[in-house]
């Protein structure tokens, strides 16, 4: 989302990348700071991994999972690459799909959504049900179709901003926050979305929660495995992800 407050400022330290089986230092000269939200740390031990080990690293979390599909978070703010990622994800596990919580947040709530999608997909994944959810929002304002998941997948990619959180960790089995710069962010929602004076008036509503939402929830610190989103490190686009661990208040 489009940032409204002032920049965070970090310490430039040098940092390590583990790529190929070679290990070589990660300065300053190799990526530029982070422009993260108030609160946000910036991950360090950042390394390049390709999409499959990142998928065994994902299963692995929750090696227990029988008789359902393993249910996986993707978190980030807008334009971090969310939707991308649970793309390249299912395609390394084509026995997968995904759920967009903003079909569940759609003429709803920005954020109070969490019992909605507990109680009519979470619930039924956990069962090894199949979901054929329409919500209420979708049948009041005539919005075709319904939310759907087949029984019998092995992953469940549930993307969107805000599903990192203490309400839903019962429910979730391992989790991605997707951590990028807020100026390379906004950039590609305005190219997405547009910059119409509806658009930016939207972004700002929203922003009127999500930061207190991130900040009491702090999802970097709760994921399983961080993203970069969008990269600034060489990489493989097609096979590859820059990843590091989960940072810490």
């Amino acid at each position: 989302m489009i940032n409204v407050s002032e920049k965070s400022r970090h310490a430039v330290t040098d940092r390590w990348i583990v790529r190929a089986g070679r290990t070589r230092v990660l300065t300053s000269g190799d990526r530029r700071q982070m422009h993260l939200h108030p609160g946000e740390i910036e991950a360090v031990d950042w390394r390049v991994v390709t999409v499959h080990a990142t998928l065994r690293q994902l299963r692995d979390a929750s090696p227990d999972v029988t008789g359902r599909p393993r249910v996986i978070a993707i978190d980030g703010r807008g334009g971090a690459g969310k939707t991308t990622l649970a793309e390249r994800l299912r395609k390394v596990a084509p026995n997968s799909a995904i759920v967009h919580t903003d079909d569940v947040a759609w003429n709803h709530s920005y954020f109070d959504w969490g019992a909605v999608l507990v109680e009519n997909i979470l619930q039924p994944l956990h069962r090894g049900e199949a979901v054929n959810f329409r919500p209420d929002a979708w049948i009041s304002h005539n919005r075709p179709g319904s939310i759907t998941i087949p029984a019998g997948a092995d992953f469940i990619w549930v993307e969107g901003t805000g599903i990192i959180r203490e309400e839903l960790a019962p429910w979730l089995d391992a989790s991605v926050w997707m951590q990028g710069d807020l100026d390379e962010q906004e950039r590609l929602l305005i190219v997405r979305d547009g910059d119409s004076p509806e658009q930016l008036e939207h972004v700002t509503n929203w922003l009127l929660e999500e930061l207190p939402f991130m900040l009491r929830e702090q999802p970097w610190a709760r994921a399983t495995m961080i993203v970069a989103g969008p990269p600034q490190i060489d990489h493989d686009p097609d096979t590859e992800l820059v990843v590091a661990p989960p940072t810490s208040p």
